[in-house]
């Protein structure tokens, strides 16, 4: 959006830098992600910036409240989903907006949702090297915030993460992690920070302690879980044996804690009240319904992953629902088609991904991951057979 480096990025793009990208991508760990990356970054201009920050700075204050846990219990909503040891906050915080134009044209993000749980931090620390290396992108312009480069970065991720620890008793668990569509992403955690990955099958319980066998055998003490883990997707494979139970009392540290994954989701989003949030209430909240319920969406709050989602709400599908406090209503937001492709123009959506040390009284912005659309929605199954759509980075001027 950016109109100089917009034009100057169409203006030389080639197929053959785009498999050139694709190929270093692959090289870089040994694999090939088996979602699809896109053939361009998306330049922020400075307003919508500017606004990217001051949304988050406020969305941040009511993570930050000091009340959160007491608004948040009744998103634990079943003792199988609450884990022991939990901290004072959240360690990740992940904010997605949608790009929309206001009343005068301008770009402003408006928020899809909110979630206490790690993204693909690692994945976006390499792929935004390689839009730079790859397609002569200027250095310039950056994907970090904060003051952060690449390299500061990572020494974040290591202090959050490893810590003080021996990186071999730190594991990145995940239910059969090559088997997961962000593996990539895994992996480059695991070789960057110098860490194991492993399935939650491989995990072995003593008492309250925590092991693993490493390649030779030995038995290696947990003291760190770099979790990575979702319950529904757990519950869902009544196959895995497990030693352990999430819901036991374990001697571990878990980076981020599990149960901030429920308290900040799709629950929180009532409580968020700014221009960069579209209405949204709890649904056995609601006295009567808006008549304009076509332009709402309906959302479970205890399911994920757009499971169970209703985008063209009728009376009826509301009528149908015999406990509705399980669902917020979500006023829907309006992509507009803000970045200019050699054919159709393409829809973004801007991940804000953001950090929260134990030294700091707020988290704050490190990174963030954009997905492009010309689809209906953001997701494959919306985009199937179209070019300039998937994963990728914003890059913004550093002032």
């Amino acid at each position: 959006m950016i109109p100089e480096f917009r034009q100057k990025f169409n203006a030389s793009f080639t197929a053959e830098k785009y498999e050139e990208f694709k190929d270093a991508l692959k090289s870089m760990y040994g694999y090939r992600p088996t979602f699809r990356e896109a053939e361009t970054p998306f330049f922020i201009p400075d307003i919508l910036m500017e606004r990217l920050v001051e949304a988050c700075g406020l969305i941040s204050n009511v993570v930050a409240r000091p009340d959160i846990k007491e608004i948040t219990q009744g998103a634990l909503y079943s003792p199988s989903v609450i884990v022991k040891g939990e901290d004072d906050h959240t360690t990740f915080l992940q904010v997605d907006f949608g790009i929309c134009l206001d009343e005068k044209g301008d770009p402003i993000p408006q928020l899809i949702e909110v979630q206490g749980f790690p993204s693909v931090y690692f994945f976006q620390y390499m792929v935004s090297d390689l839009y730079h290396r790859v397609f002569d992108i200027p250095e310039s312009l950056t994907s970090f915030f904060n003051g952060y480069d690449k390299h500061s970065y990572k020494k974040l991720l290591y202090d959050i993460i490893v810590g003080d620890a021996d990186p071999k008793n730190v594991v990145l668990l995940e239910i059969e992690p090559e088997k997961q569509n962000t593996y990539i992403d895994l992996l480059s955690t695991s070789v960057e920070l110098g860490i194991p990955t492993l399935c939650v099958t491989r995990v072995l319980k003593e008492g309250t302690k925590l092991y693993y066998l490493d390649k030779e055998g030995n038995k290696i003490r947990i003291l760190r879980i770099y979790n990575r883990v979702i319950f529904d997707e757990l519950f869902a494979r009544k196959d895995l044996v497990l030693q352990f139970s999430f819901t036991d009392d374990l001697d571990v540290k878990w980076v981020g804690h599990p149960n901030w994954f429920y308290r900040i989701s799709k629950y929180l989003m009532p409580y968020i009240k700014n221009n960069y949030v579209p209405e949204t209430y709890f649904l056995d909240a609601l006295e009567t319904l808006p008549q304009d319920l076509e332009n709402y969406v309906l959302k479970p709050l205890y399911s994920f992953s757009g499971s169970g989602v209703v985008i063209d709400v009728t009376k009826e599908d509301i009528d149908s629902i015999t406990d509705r406090s399980g669902y917020i209503l979500q006023r829907k937001v309006n992509y507009e088609p803000v970045l200019k492709s050699p054919n159709e123009p393409v829809k973004v959506e801007i991940r804000m991904m953001m950090i929260w040390p134990e030294t700091h009284k707020k988290p704050f912005i490190v990174n963030n991951l954009v997905r492009l659309s010309k689809g209906k929605m953001i997701g494959v199954k919306y985009n199937k057979d179209k070019d300039w759509v998937g994963g990728s980075v914003g890059f913004y001027l550093q002032k």
